[in-house]
C-alpha cells in the first residue's frame, strides 16, 4: 500500500504502518520543526510542503492507494472560536478533498476533534462527508478514544484520554469503509444484546456507526455506561450531528489523563510537568522520536511538546491500518 500523508506532523501514520510494509510516497508539512523530524526519520521521502499547492505537485492519479491526514482542528474545537469552514485553517478540509479528487486513491483516512461533529450545527461535517460521497467514496466515521484502542503494537493502549473523529472512505464501497471502523456484527445490524455479546469476550466493544446514509444508534439503555441491555437499530439518515457515541476497548492502561491543555504526574512532593519523552509515550511514539537535531543542537522541549501534542495517537492509526489491511485481503 502506497500512501500520501498531508498535515503530516511527526508522522504517527508512518510509525503505525511501517510494520504493515506500507510505503509513504510523500509528506505535506509546512511547520519547521515537524519538517525537521520528518527529514531526520524519513530522509528519502519528499516533503511537498503546503497542501494548498497540490496542483503543482509532481505526483498524479495512480501514484497512491491511500490518502491520510488530520487537517487543523482549531476552528472546530469547543475550546476555540468555532468558525469552522469560515476559518482558512478549517477550510483545509476542503483542500484535502481536492487532493482526493485529483489523485483518486482507493482509501482515505481523515482525523479531527469531536467538535467537528457539532460545529455550525453539524453543517461543516455534513458538507465534508457529503462531498466525499459526491466524489464516489463510501464512508464511515467513528469517535475513538486512544486510551481504549488496543493493538498488537500497543496491547495496553496508551494512558491518555484522547477522543478523535476518524473518517474512512473507500472508493465505491461504503460497506468496506464501515468494516474498517466497526465490528462485522455491528455492520450486519442484528447484533446480540449487550449481556449476550459480553459472554466470552475480552471486553466491551461499543460505538457509533454512520456509514453512507445509515446511522446506527443505541435503542435502549444509557450506552456503554448504562446497565440495561440494548441493541443497535439502523435508521436511514443523511447525517446526525447528535451522534457522539464512542467506541471503546477495555480498561485504561494507566493512571495518566489529559484535558488537552496541561498534563502532569503526582509525586510525593508535588505535581510535576511531564517530560517530552513521557509525552511521546502517551501518543505511542518510540522514545526520543522528536529528539532530533534542531538549529545546530538537540531539540529543546518547547517545539517537542507542541509537535507531540498536535500529532495523532499511533495506536489509533495502527488499529485503522490493520483493519484496512484485513479488508483488503477479503474478496
Amino acid at each position: 500500500m502506497k500512501y500520501l500523508s498531508v498535515c503530516s506532523g511527526i508522522e504517527a501514520a508512518s510509525v503505525a504502518w511501517e510494520p504493515l510494509g506500507w510505503e509513504p510516497v510523500a509528506f505535506s508539512e509546512i511547520e519547521a520543526f515537524p519538517s525537521a523530524v520528518l527529514a531526520h526519520h524519513f530522509p528519502r521521502v519528499p516533503n511537498l510542503g503546503d497542501m494548498t499547492d497540490h496542483e503543482t505537485w509532481s505526483i498524479g492519479p495512480g501514484a497512491i492507494d491511500l490518502l491520510v491526514g488530520g487537517t487543523p482542528c482549531v476552528s472546530f474545537s469547543v475550546a476555540g472560536l468555532r468558525q469552522g469552514l469560515q476559518d482558512p485553517r478549517g477550510g483545509l478540509m476542503l483542500r484535502y478533498l481536492e487532493i482526493a479528487q485529483r489523485l483518486r486513491p482507493r482509501w482515505i483516512v481523515w482525523e479531527n476533534v469531536p467538535g467537528v461533529l457539532s460545529c455550525s450545527g453539524g453543517r461543516d461535517f455534513g458538507a465534508f462527508i457529503g462531498a466525499l460521497g459526491d466524489l464516489g467514496y463510501g464512508w464511515a466515521y467513528r469517535v475513538l478514544d486512544a486510551q481504549y484502542v488496543r493493538t498488537h503494537g500497543h496491547p495496553r493502549a496508551v494512558p491518555q484520554r484522547r477522543r478523535r473523529v476518524f473518517v474512512v472512505g473507500c472508493a465505491g464501497a461504503g460497506r468496506r469503509a464501515a468494516e474498517v471502523l466497526f465490528e462485522r456484527e455491528s455492520v450486519r445490524g442484528n447484533t446480540s444484546s449487550r449481556k449476550k455479546a459480553r459472554q466470552g469476550a475480552a471486553g466491551d466493544v461499543a460505538g457509533s456507526l454512520v456509514s453512507g446514509c445509515v446511522s446506527a444508534k443505541w435503542a435502549k439503555g444509557g450506552g456503554p455506561a448504562g446497565d440495561e441491555a440494548y441493541n443497535l437499530v439502523a435508521q436511514p439518515v443523511a447525517f446526525d450531528a447528535r451522534q457522539k457515541d464512542v467506541g471503546y476497548y477495555g480498561p485504561i492502561s494507566g493512571p495518566l489523563d489529559t484535558d488537552g491543555t496541561s498534563i502532569g504526574i503526582v509525586t510525593s512532593a508535588a505535581v510535576r510537568r511531564l517530560t517530552p519523552g513521557e509525552c511521546e509515550r502517551l501518543q505511542g511514539f518510540p522514545d526520543d522520536w522528536t529528539l532530533v537535531p534542531w538549529r545546530g543542537k538537540p531539540a529543546s522541549d518547547g517545539p517537542r511538546y507542541r509537535a507531540i501534542g498536535n500529532s495523532m495517537a499511533v495506536n489509533c492509526m495502527e488499529w485503522i491500518g490493520q483493519r484496512i489491511a484485513d479488508v483488503e485481503e477479503r474478496p
